[in-house]
């Protein structure tokens, strides 16, 4: 259930204000927002920044910067392939490149059956690479065809 623009900003100011006595409590609260609503809607960030006395932009630099924040709410099953140099070493970049064909997506992007694709910068299967993550489940010497079977299975 989407909220009004009221209320959506009376939460933000109300996740502000339990986070706000933190030491650099702008990450703790963009956690929270997410947390809460599955994404950090666009419209909250000025909200938040005005409540912390920081820029628009600082707060979507930061937002955009972390690979962890979305700014449109995920799709029901969470794909994430590691990027990072042993899993590009054993196939990972043919791999991506499969997996969004298969998809019909981009990094970011949630495909029509509602799997969301998302890079990540190492899982610590190095030695199992090329290596993913579906839902909650590692998988390593990951395949596309054992991803979409997968993601397809996650409820």
């Amino acid at each position: 259930m989407a909220l009004d623009a009221t209320r959506l900003e009376t939460r933000l100011r109300e996740i502000v204000a339990e986070h706000g006595a933190l030491e650099g409590p702008l990450l703790p609260i963009l956690h929270a927002v997410q947390a809460e609503f599955g994404h950090v809607p666009p419209s909250g960030i000025p909200v938040i920044a005005d409540a912390l006395n920081l820029s628009r932009a600082e707060v979507h630099g930061v937002v955009s910067f972390y690979h962890d924040f979305r700014e449109a709410p995920a799709g029901r099953t969470i794909l994430k392939l590691c990027r990072a140099e042993a899993c590009q070493s054993m196939g990972g970049a043919a791999l991506e490149r499969e997996v969004q064909e298969r998809l019909g997506v981009g990094w970011g992007e949630t495909s029509a059956d509602g799997v969301t694709l998302e890079p990540v910068y190492c899982l610590g299967l190095c030695a199992a690479a090329p290596a993913a993550m579906v839902g909650e489940r590692l998988v390593g010497r990951a395949t596309a065809g054992a991803l979409s079977d997968m993601a397809e299975d996650v409820e």
